[in-house]
């Protein structure tokens, strides 16, 4: 698959496109839904332009803001995960780096996840060096989370306190310690469909683990607030072409699934995702818990007839 190919796709029907992801992440993936729960472990106040971001102190969007948590308070969090069927836990926080002592803070409550909790542990932190990162690594932590967003060609459209290649670099460096990386971003931002299959084939070159997708939802306060919502069919047919190009990876469908996608979340999964965030998320609330449990098991009595 080059991007030639790619672009072919796009001219599709729909209905073409989704059977030939669904028979790829068959073939590829398997039909295992991987769930993740996320914890803001640390809200607003972060220095970076992200025009997306309801936590970017350039804005007013009315989040509610607080240092870093506790340990004990990740703890919890990371028992309640557990508790509602998540297999990972992802420790969040706000800001593009991390002072000395914050660093040593995560670490120490990834110790005492790994000791406590039997949940596999990521982190997205930010902008951490080999040093940083091997510093969780070694307390326990398993994958590292840090989103390349959209295509680099983009990417100077939604932010501009940072660069593309800021990103690669954090992204290439956890690989470096031997850590799992999840990586994916936003589409619905303004991007072109050109920008979405760059964006896919960045994260193929860069052999991530994990994709997620999240579905611009636009947040008052933001320079895109007044952007419009992607059609939920342009979702559904970038999931897919994520499935053929990244071929085994877990596609994880996490913001605006149930906004956006609304009656075609089901739709999203016979398009390749295998993946999605449980217990909603940093400043977006999801939908109940118990909802997302039939419809995960309606989806896997799907895959399997």
């Amino acid at each position: 698959m080059n991007k030639e190919n790619a672009r072919a796709l796009l001219d599709k029907p729909l209905s073409e496109l989704i059977a030939l992801a669904d028979k790829t992440r068959r073939e590829c993936a398997g039909s295992k839904i991987e769930l993740c729960n996320i914890m803001n472990a640390k809200s607003g106040l972060c220095a970076e332009d992200c025009r997306f971001c309801a936590q970017s102190c350039h804005y007013n969007t009315g989040i509610t803001m607080y240092p870093l948590k506790s340990a004990d308070e990740m703890l919890a969090a990371a028992f309640n995960a557990k508790e509602i069927g998540a297999e990972r836990f992802d420790i969040v926080t706000s800001g593009n780096t991390l002072s000395a002592d914050e660093l040593k803070r995560i670490a120490d409550a990834v110790y005492l996840i790994r000791d406590r909790v039997r949940i596999k542990i990521c982190a997205s932190l930010g902008k951490l060096s080999e040093k940083d990162l091997l510093l969780l690594k070694n307390a326990g932590l398993r994958r590292y989370h840090h989103n390349i967003e959209t295509s680099p060609r983009y990417f100077s459209a939604i932010t501009t306190t940072h660069t593309f290649r800021d990103r690669l670099s954090t992204i290439r460096a956890a690989k470096t310690v031997g850590l799992e990386v999840c990586s994916g971003g936003i589409i619905g931002l303004g991007e072109s469909w050109d920008d979405r299959i760059e964006m896919a084939f960045t994260l193929r070159d860069l052999d991530v683990t994990s994709v997620p997708i999240n579905i611009f939802v636009p947040i008052k306060g933001t320079p895109l607030a007044v952007k419009s919502h992607l059609a939920a069919t342009d979702a559904i047919k970038t999931i897919a072409l994520f499935r053929i190009i990244l071929q085994d990876k877990i596609i994880k469908v996490a913001a605006g699934r149930e906004s956006i996608l609304k009656d075609f979340q089901a739709m999203a999964f016979m398009a390749g995702a295998n993946g999605m965030l449980i217990g909603g998320y940093l400043t977006i609330k999801g939908r109940s818990v118990d909802e997302d449990r039939l419809f995960i098991k309606e989806i896997e009595q799907a895959w399997k007839a």
